[in-house]
């Protein structure tokens, strides 16, 4: 599987890259109003450093070598089979 950039992808990582960045700031207002407070400030700011690193990763466009990485050696024996 060739890396062919895409600029669709590349807006799409943007937005979830900004939303990430978005909820790292206000982590602690959405724990606090959707969340179970101050117990779980850790959980979200993870969530949303996850968010930005999957972000970052549509932005050049490696999920899809990666998807078929990782798809490729779970169903190789059933395509060469």
């Amino acid at each position: 599987m060739d890396y062919e950039f895409s600029i669709p992808w590349f807006v799409v990582g943007l937005i979830i890259t900004a939303l990430g960045g978005l909820f790292i700031k206000y982590h602690m207002f959405v724990a606090d109003n959707f969340g179970g407070g101050a117990g779980s400030y850790d959980r979200y700011k993870l969530a949303a450093l996850i968010m930005v690193g999957v972000g970052l990763v549509a932005m050049i466009n490696l999920h899809t070598l990666l998807l078929g990485l990782i798809f490729g050696s779970l169903f190789d024996g059933i395509r060469n089979g």
